[in-house]
């Protein structure tokens, strides 16, 4: 199946929704709305679609985005809708509880899927009973394209082709280490955190899965690496102390999966790991608590109701000053296997607020890869970097506003 199969190359879904209204301004005003990509505004609200449509026009030069209206609780009107794209770019979460029907959709009928899901229990049920689906239909499915994980998983492929081309060895270990940033939540990624929360609770099996650093590779996939990092610690290599980085818990089995669809081409040992750098051992102390308390308050209906009072609910986010005030960095320190003298250290950056201005950025740019590049993977479930490598790379650096670049080691 190729684009010019289907009416759009893109549809995307959810763009009523904060996310997606980000998403749809930023193709808009990058693509236009009769360019060089056909793309429509889909989502169960014709009315709420409409005001969206009105909004973009100031970007489009009066031209109207076209709609499509379908319906999560109806996989018929789903299944009509993906049949008449290339692409389904989704930001309907939490992905447990909307998310399965769309995607059973799309892989049972070749229509390519990207999202910005962070839920590790969802994608370890999902990609399993849909893989053959997939393969079968040429379908290419691709989660995680939002800061969980594009930054992390892309900027472990990045240093890795640096470490091979300069050192001509992987790196068989990987720190990655986020520096300064600037961000704030939405209503949207916490009912994500409080779905993947009740579902632990609920669940042993889950509880075991999310304790798993290999959870989204096959089954019976063992390596090296231990669970996230708990507490507060001193990273030699980097001379700071550090403390747990609490999106970890996804990106670090994003770029294991990574490594497995390659190949393995970093060995059968490679160890990655994930923290957040910290100015102070105390600091690193105050931040493992406010973390641990968080999410033990999150955990707890006393604790739940009282925190919620103070977080946005679904729907709700950063103003757009906020946004462009936002930024992030990240850096990955690449061990060599047998020099430390050849170690190689690369810095990862965004403009905007991590979690809002620039992940509609990188799910838009994922998007229209799976629409418009040249891909060579075939059907089935990948990750950013597996699937869309090199094609990736240039459009977050050239249009996404981030960078990638090898930096000197302290």
């Amino acid at each position: 199946m190729t684009s010019a199969d289907r009416e759009f190359d893109m549809i995307l879904w959810g763009a009523t929704g904060f996310t997606g209204q980000l998403v749809a301004e930023y193709l808009a005003t990058s693509y236009g709305a009769n360019g060089t990509l056909r793309w429509a505004l889909a989502g169960r609200n014709e009315a709420k679609l409409r005001a969206v449509q009105e909004s973009l026009m100031v970007h489009t030069g009066g031209i109207a985005v076209p709609l499509v209206v379908a319906d999560s609780d109806d996989e018929q009107s789903l299944r009509d809708m993906v049949a008449r794209g290339a692409v389904v770019c989704s930001t309907v979460g939490p992905y447990a509880r909307y998310g399965t029907p769309l995607v059973a959709s799309c892989a049972e009928s070749g229509t390519h899927y990207c999202d910005l899901s962070g839920e590790v229990q969802w994608m370890a049920r999902v990609i399993p009973a849909y893989q053959a689906a997939a393969a079968a239909s040429g379908a290419r499915l691709v989660h995680s394209c939002g800061f969980d994980s594009i930054p992390s998983d892309m900027g472990t492929w990045f240093l890795q082709r640096q470490m091979v081309s300069r050192r001509g060895v992987a790196a068989r270990h990987v720190k990655s280490r986020v520096g300064r940033n600037r961000g704030t939540a939405s209503g949207g990624t916490i009912a994500s955190m409080l779905e993947v929360l009740d579902e632990a609770r609920r669940d042993k099996q889950v509880r075991r899965l999310l304790a798993d650093p290999y959870s989204l590779c096959p089954d019976g996939t063992t390596g090296p690496d231990g669970r996230d990092q708990a507490g507060a610690r001193y990273d030699t290599d980097f001379q700071r102390w550090t403390c747990p980085f609490i999106m970890a818990a996804i990106n670090g089995r994003v770029v294991r999966r990574s490594h497995h669809l390659l190949g393995m081409p970093w060995g059968e040992d490679f160890r990655f790991d994930e923290a957040q750098l910290c100015t102070s051992r105390a600091q690193a102390l105050r931040n493992t608590l406010g973390i641990g308390g968080a999410m033990l308050g999150l955990s707890t209906g006393p604790g739940r109701t009282l925190l919620q009072r103070f977080l946005p609910a679904p729907g709700e986010g950063p103003d757009r000053e906020q946004r462009e005030a936002g930024h992030y960095e990240l850096f990955f320190h690449g061990v060599h296997p047998d020099d430390s003298a050849c170690d190689i250290r690369v810095r990862v950056a965004g403009q905007l607020d991590p979690g809002y201005g620039s992940t509609a950025r990188m799910l838009a740019e994922s998007a229209v890869s799976l629409a418009q590049d040249p891909l060579t993977c075939g059907g089935g479930f990948w990750t950013p970097s597996s699937a869309l490598g090199e094609h990736l790379l240039e459009r977050l650096t050239s249009r996404a506003g981030l960078t990638f670049e090898e930096v000197a080691i302290d």
